[in-house]
């Protein structure tokens, strides 16, 4: 049973990133929560309100939203009747991080998908800023999903890892099944100036192997020190259609996200991207 949370701002964006989730889980069952947090809608437009209109105005923004959620259950259901998904939906007084961790913590929830963008699609930028705070605070796997990304089915997967830290099970165990359901390769990349692993890393790496024995699976080794330009130029050349990356304690993708620079350094994610945290917060 995979458990999804599915956050939602009744954007297309969004409702993109929820026909993109019931496609690559339709083999599965599934519980799979719609979520929507209203509280910053609420603070923010409360300027000169009394407590009992501010109460009522807070009432009223929960009704519209359950509403909408309505609205998307019912589209979800009509675009993909499986009867393997169970679905409920949640508008909850909250903001967006506290209401995804404290769902995903009650649940012991699988992954998080959620369109790159909302509203705003500014496509100048990898991330919103909504998505950006749940990549970097939410202590579950995310996969977002770029708008309009209709590739429902991945064929090529690719995972940069300098094999430094210990991988999880269980989230590798995510990405084992995922890849495996639709046959998909997935390509390791090693991006170094050194071709030659230590032992840490050669252990990491027979343990990366070992994890994924039942996949398709290529290692490639890039010499080099830019990360970003082997990662860009290793989608396009190889029709690369999910990419995977692990946020850990010193690794690169902790340092561009940290740093807020993941838009300045060129890392344009044009396919649904993975993030398997494993940082404990």
């Amino acid at each position: 049973m995979q458990k999804i949370i599915i956050p939602t701002d009744f954007s297309e964006n969004a409702r993109n990133a929820v026909r993109y989730a019931v496609e690559l889980f339709k083999y599965d069952r599934c519980e799979i929560t719609l979520l929507h947090a209203f509280a910053d809608e609420v603070y923010e437009n409360n300027l000169d309100m009394s407590r009992s209109l501010f109460e009522e105005y807070k009432k009223k923004t929960k009704q519209s939203a359950e509403k909408e959620l309505e609205n998307l259950l019912i589209f979800v259901k009509e675009a993909s009747p499986n009867p393997r998904h169970k679905y409920s939906a949640n508008a909850v007084f909250s903001n967006l991080i506290d209401a995804v961790n404290d769902l995903a913590e009650t649940d012991n929830s699988d992954i998080v998908v959620m369109g790159t963008r909302g509203h705003t699609d500014d496509r100048d930028l990898t991330f919103g800023s909504n998505t950006l705070q749940v990549v970097k605070y939410v202590s579950c796997p995310v996969l977002a999903v770029p708008s309009n990304y209709a590739d429902w089915h991945p064929k090529n997967v690719l995972f940069p890892t300098p094999y430094l830290m210990p991988f999880r099970r269980r989230q590798l165990k995510l990405l084992n099944t995922l890849c495996k359901k639709f046959n998909a390769v997935i390509h390791f990349l090693y991006v170094s100036e050194y071709d030659k692993l230590s032992f840490r890393q050669q252990d990491n790496k027979a343990f990366l192997d070992l994890c994924m024995e039942e996949n398709q699976r290529q290692f490639h080794t890039t010499t080099g020190k830019d990360i970003v330009k082997a990662v860009n130029k290793y989608i396009k050349k190889n029709k690369i259609d999910m990419l995977v990356m692990v946020n850990h304690r010193h690794s690169f993708l902790e340092d561009i996200l940290y740093s807020n620079t993941i838009d300045k350094i060129g890392l344009k994610i044009q396919v649904p991207f993975l993030i398997l945290q494993n940082i404990p917060r």
